[in-house]
């Protein structure tokens, strides 16, 4: 007997229709929306509409990117946003190897208005082996461990109004967002190849980066 063939689930990624923000044609047969019933959507809706701090950041969101689409810079468009929101200080959440581009940041935040508290990744200082770390791992990097844990807890006790992420390692931001309280946001994504710009892997796609679509990461492609 032949085994089944797993059925494809198609999902938003494999759409080219777009009608959900358009609202000028059909839904595709796979889409998430048309799924929806109204009482689902009514549910979410909800959250927007009942709690103070979700109707005021999706409110002042979809204002400042209707009024500086294409105008403003993200260093620009999170100012305004802190200002709208009517925080009074932000917390700064670095890579001590962004540490520069983070003074930067905050000079820009003082001169508008706003009291800056920085934590580095390195703070606390503890050796990675610590956390079952191999040592053949910290040659290159160090052996200090990056720390978004207790990032994320001293900034809770400064009780920061907005989290700024600047350049945190991936997963190290996974773990600084489950912890922090608040809002966070993120002015840099680290890339170390791509001068913290990820998404040139993905322009270049069918170009030098051609390979991330012919094998897994990590394979040699014969």
């Amino acid at each position: 007997m032949k085994e089944e063939q797993k059925k494809t689930c198609h999902s938003c990624t494999d759409c080219g229709v777009m009608n959900c923000s358009k609202r000028t044609g059909s839904y595709p047969e796979f889409c998430p929306t048309a799924a929806l019933t109204e009482e689902e959507i009514e549910e979410v809706t909800n959250l927007y509409l009942n709690n103070r701090v979700n109707r005021k950041v999706s409110k002042i969101s979809a204002e400042i990117e209707g009024s500086f689409y294409g105008k403003y810079t993200r260093v620009e468009e999170i100012v305004e946003f802190a200002r709208r929101m009517g925080a009074k200080k932000i917390g700064i959440a670095t890579c001590i190897g962004l540490l520069e581009e983070s003074r930067i940041f905050a000079r820009i935040l003082k001169l508008n208005g706003f009291e800056v508290y920085g934590i580095s990744c390195k703070v606390g200082s503890v050796n990675k082996t610590t956390v079952g770390v191999d040592e053949k791992f910290t040659c290159v990097t160090g052996p200090v461990m990056c720390n978004p844990i207790l990032q994320a807890k001293l900034l809770n006790k400064e009780k920061v109004d907005l989290n700024v992420v600047v350049g945190l390692c991936v997963g190290h931001d996974s773990l600084f967002y489950k912890y922090a309280n608040g809002l966070t946001t993120t002015l840099v994504t680290k890339d170390r190849v791509l001068a913290h710009n990820p998404v040139g892997a993905l322009y270049q796609a069918r170009a030098y980066y051609k390979k991330l679509l012919l094998a897994p990461v990590g394979e040699e492609i014969d």
